[in-house]
């Protein structure tokens, strides 16, 4: 499973005392949990207002993050296409897989640095995901950009004869050009029409160049035909074509915008590929490669290696801040001087509810009020009754399954 309970008791004579008690209720003789130590420094507490303010504030920072940290994961997930099974094994926290991260936590010293006071610390971690969530909209909109165009001019070259870009199709030889009386017009044919086209075609205007039609493209439901005539014809031939359902194409031949079309193409495409095929990446236990179509690169592109560094970055600030929620909401269930064990979790699927039970039961004499105080429906500064679910004991969820889709 990928969901984890982060919780909190207070120590008894030693914290680990609190956590072999713990362990008895949950894995000796019932396995209802796989259980990890978590590790939280020592804090600068401050006072109780500040700590009653603060745990509002992460409650609100914790969603905000946690938003962001799934918005990465998505777009991570959106940028790959067809290669999303590949998704899981590009989110990675500081160069390990999301479970190995939290169940072997550590506080970041360098990038929150513990002398600075609580309120410092989460404003770091706001400043620092805000400038993510910013960033990600600004490259997630240029790469949009990027993916529409080429999608258009996709569909520009491969969509019905009707529309689709001639570019590519067609030849100079195809056409009279620079004739002062002389049109070369294209016209689409339904394949179920090509009889009635060979025997009409040369009466459907008077000036029409005889056995001057040929089929130049088809695709499954039509095919192009050139035709000559003289420019005076030109009106009176598309009424007729139109009758007999046929289909004048307005195309006049231009090498140069044709090559500039074509261009365009190859460097959206390279412009793509560059910002996301080159970047992704599969790990083995031994090398990482990147995949280009086959072709191994040993470039990973500027989108996606942004998108794995920020991710790992919002996801480790997402953790700390579960962090700073525990010990703030620990100091304000349980008091001075400051003394709780701070422990993972990770339910085993089928007895979750028993897991709840044996919690609830090991830690009830906490608070033994938790159900007056419930049913009171009280907004309580600092216990967060309205945001989440009550239990005598600290009690957060972390839930590594990022994707709405499963992988």
């Amino acid at each position: 499973m990928s969901e984890f309970w982060l919780i909190s008791a207070p120590g008894e004579k030693t914290c680990q005392q609190t956590w072999d008690k713990m362990m008895a209720a949950t894995t000796r003789t019932n396995n209802l949990s796989t259980n990890h130590k978590f590790g939280i420094p020592d804090l600068k507490v401050g006072t109780l207002d500040v700590l009653v303010g603060l745990s509002d504030e992460l409650a609100k920072l914790d969603s905000f993050v946690e938003g962001v940290v799934k918005k990465v994961a998505q777009y991570m997930a959106d940028v790959l296409e067809d290669s999303r099974d590949k998704v899981q094994e590009n989110l990675l926290a500081n160069g390990v897989d999301l479970v190995t991260y939290i169940t072997r936590f550590q506080w970041d010293m360098a990038k929150y640095p513990i002398k600075q006071s609580l309120k410092n610390i989460s404003e770091i971690i706001s400043k620092q995901v805000t400038q993510i969530d910013n960033d990600l909209k600004g490259r997630a909109s240029a790469y949009n950009n990027l993916k529409g165009n080429l999608q258009n001019l996709e569909r520009k070259n491969a969509g019905s004869l009707l529309t689709r870009s001639l570019a590519g199709i067609v030849k100079k030889d195809d056409f009279v050009l620079d004739s002062e009386y002389l049109i070369t017009m294209l016209v689409v044919v339904p394949k179920t029409n090509y009889t009635d086209w060979q025997k009409t075609y040369e009466t459907l205007a008077e000036m029409v160049v005889p056995r001057s039609s040929h089929l130049l493209f088809e695709d499954l439901d039509s095919g192009l035909f050139s035709v000559t005539l003289f420019r005076k014809a030109i009106d009176d031939f598309k009424h007729k074509a139109r009758e007999s359902k046929f289909t004048v194409r307005e195309f006049q031949y231009n090498e140069e915008e044709m090559k500039a079309d074509k261009e365009e193409m190859t460097r959206l495409s390279t412009d793509k590929k560059k910002q996301f095929v080159n970047g992704l990446s599969v790990f083995s236990k031994d090398r990482t490669v990147s995949l280009v179509g086959g072709i191994v690169s040993l470039h990973l592109g500027p989108l996606v290696r942004w998108l794995k560094v920020n991710f790992s970055e919002a996801f480790i600030a997402w953790i700390h801040i579960k962090a700073l929620r525990v010990f703030v909401e620990s100091v304000l269930r349980y008091g001075l001087p400051v003394n709780f064990q701070a422990m993972l979790l990770q339910p085993n699927k089928k007895t979750m509810k028993k897991l709840r039970e044996v919690l609830d039961d090991l830690y009830k004499h906490l608070d033994s009020g938790a159900a007056a105080i419930i049913d009171s429906a009280m907004d309580i500064p600092g216990l967060n009754l309205s945001q989440q679910e009550y239990y005598p004991y600290v009690y957060y969820k972390i839930d590594c399954n990022l994707l709405d889709f499963k992988v």
